[in-house]
């Protein structure tokens, strides 16, 4: 018998976790200093009350409800309330683009639009008049205000949930579209990702199913809800396992939050691992050598370890010393109770993954997309490789479709006896199609039904998945090899200097970077080199630390073959950010943009380096 989910639909996963776990706590926020718990049944409570309210404003079985907002309690709260009464929720971001957010609202044609701040309000309410379909915004923070003759159709949060009246529970069908949530358009407008009911519970279901989260777990959520990765593996996951969920105050407090919850487990993106990474080796650097070399044999005793070899007497001392020393003083900067973390939304690097790891702190790595609700692949206790994204999860089957890809694939001898071709999944979490995007929808399905990913892997002999890039993402250099940028910018990424970095090497003899550094590092280092820190740009031109920029990227390229080396390099001190346009919501890169603004200075790098060439030869002759 195949695997048959424990949910069909998220109000079943509601009901169950309200009547089951309805004394725990479910919701930390951070108020006056003190972190205040909401239970299980306080939540229920606000639920059914602004089910209620939301009835009061005319929202019924298929209508739309926007929201624009971090993660929050309200944020849930509307959530549940809206499956309720069979409306879908469209999730945005704070950090979006004002564009965006009327293109999403007009795109899935809401009817109601939740706002986090009366910020976001002034930004927002001209779109009741030029959007037919919408009709009312809720405020969640502050007071709006009369609004010049709006009083009727601006509203604020508090005031629907005073006023809400329990509605009767209109439960959906497994078929039913839960959620609009929109991809990040790194190449134009954000598609919708229409996904149902039974596309969220079954993933969660299989992820309930696969991996031990319990009523005794808790997380520091920071990862955004309205993506799909912190939506489904840590909002519906969590609440359905009876565990607890504190609110970030903010991404720079992080760490700050982290201590005081004491969390045990932690969704993240690799952009944190790699954080903690580059602290952890900073601090490294400034011990004793003796210190570093204990750490250094302690890892190596640590992987040895895990991979289920017995330790010598000698390995077994130093791993106990290492801890003592480093390790533990790590751990509890994440509050000394973190079991796991789990890692997704793009490949974390495999030196960073068994560092983590070596510290006592266990990093799952899965794969999946918004399309596929996410989860597609992941590692589990006791079946885990680190580099892989692990195997497919119940009810779902992963596929390889090498078609077109023999001319393109990169040269690596570890792929000579595997077939690396484009990531097809197959089974429950594949979404119902993108929102008005019929030619889209050809294009990504296969004729039996799975899901064309764009993403390039490979399947090893056990089933466990490796993804080797993006199809879009990759490039030719002019002696016909491809790279794939993303694996080489994230090693890079490695080094406490580099912020951000963009690869770049299209129809060149060789690739380049775009180097963001980390200023605040470049400028301790520079302090200490008795170098100048008064101006950005001048410290970022001094050949000094031009030199420290060369030795960190030769450092960090260890891995990568010979044609995907960076031979030139430019510096900046400005960040790719949604600001800008560089990134997107989800922290993606917008390659275009990036190149409209400096893909000039990219060109000019390979000018500069001919120029030093040929310079070269003249003086050799």
């Amino acid at each position: 018998m195949g695997f048959q989910p424990r949910y069909e639909t998220l109000i079943d996963i509601y009901e169950d976790s309200i009547k089951t776990y309805g004394f725990r706590e479910l919701f930390g926020t951070k108020r006056n200093g003190t972190w205040q718990w909401l239970t299980y049944n306080e939540f229920g409570k606000k639920v059914d009350r602004f089910r209620g309210a939301l009835a009061s404003l005319g929202v019924k079985s298929g209508d739309i409800i926007a929201v624009i907002a971090n993660n929050r309690v309200e944020w849930a709260v509307g959530e549940y309330a809206a499956f309720g009464l069979g409306a879908a929720y469209a999730p945005m971001y704070e950090a979006q683009l004002d564009k965006d957010w009327e293109f999403i609202i007009r795109d899935c044609e809401a009817k109601i639009l939740i706002v986090a701040n009366t910020a976001i309000l002034e930004k927002t309410k001209g779109f009741l008049d030029t959007i037919p379909s919408l009709k009312h915004i809720i405020v969640l923070d502050g007071n709006p205000g009369a609004q010049n003759g709006k009083k009727e159709k601006i509203h604020t949060f508090q005031q629907l949930l005073d006023a809400g009246k329990e509605a009767p529970m209109q439960k959906p069908s497994k078929d039913d579209m839960a959620c609009l949530i929109y991809t990040s358009g790194t190449t134009g407008n954000p598609k919708g990702v229409i996904l149902t009911h039974y596309n969220i519970a079954a993933n969660v279901s299989a992820a309930r199913y696969t991996f031990p989260f319990d009523r005794q777990d808790r997380s520091l959520s920071f990862l955004p809800w309205a993506h799909s990765f912190g939506q489904t593996c840590e909002l519906h996951a969590l609440f359905s396992a009876g565990s607890s969920m504190a609110m970030a105050e903010s991404v720079e407090k992080i760490i700050e939050n982290l201590a005081e919850v004491q969390p045990t487990v932690l969704m993240s993106v690799p952009r944190i691992f790699n954080k903690i990474y580059a602290g952890v080796q900073k601090q490294l650097a400034a011990k004793p050598k003796a210190v570093q070399e204990l750490v250094k044999f302690a890892m190596k005793a640590a992987q040895k370890e895990r991979s289920g070899v017995r330790l010598g007497i000698r390995e077994h001392a130093a791993l106990q010393m290492a801890d003592r020393l480093v390790f533990k003083k790590v751990r509890a900067k994440f509050g000394g109770r973190l079991k796991f973390a789990a890692s997704g939304g793009a490949a974390i690097s495999k030196d960073v993954a068994e560092f983590i790891d070596g510290l006592g702190i266990t990093v799952f790595e899965g794969y999946g997309l918004t399309e596929t609700s996410p989860i597609s692949t992941m590692n589990c206790p006791g079946e885990r490789r680190i580099g892989s994204v692990g195997r497919a999860i119940p009810g779902v089957r992963i596929e390889i479709d090498p078609t077109g890809m023999a001319d393109k694939q990169p040269v690596n001898d570890l792929l000579r006896d595997r077939v690396e071709g484009e990531i097809i999944v197959y089974g429950h979490n594949v979404m119902k199609g993108y929102h008005n995007r019929p030619e889209e929808n050809a294009a990504v399905f296969t004729k039996d039904g799975g899901f064309r990913t764009g993403d390039m892997g490979y399947l090893d002999p056990h089933g466990y998945l490796y993804i080797t890039g993006r199809i879009k993402e990759q490039y030719k250099l002019e002696n016909g090899k491809y790279v794939v940028p993303t694996p080489l910018e994230e090693q890079l990424k490695l080094s406490p200097y580099v912020a951000n970095v963009m690869v770049y090497g299209d129809n060149r003899l060789y690739n380049v970077a775009l180097v963001v550094a980390n200023v605040d590092q470049v400028k301790d280092w520079a302090t200490a080199n008795q170098i100048s820190t008064g101006d950005a740009d001048a410290l970022l031109a001094d050949p000094k630390v031009r030199a420290l920029f060369k030795e960190e990227i030769t450092k960090n390229s260890s891995h990568f073959k010979a044609f995907e080396e960076v031979k030139e390099f430019a510096l900046i001190a400005k960040d790719f950010t949604t600001d800008n346009g560089m990134l997107t919501p989800s922290l993606k890169l917008k390659r275009r943009k990036v190149m409209e603004v400096y893909g000039a200075l990219l060109d000019g790098l390979y000018a500069k380096k001919s120029k030093v060439e040929k310079t070269t030869a003249a003086a050799a002759h």
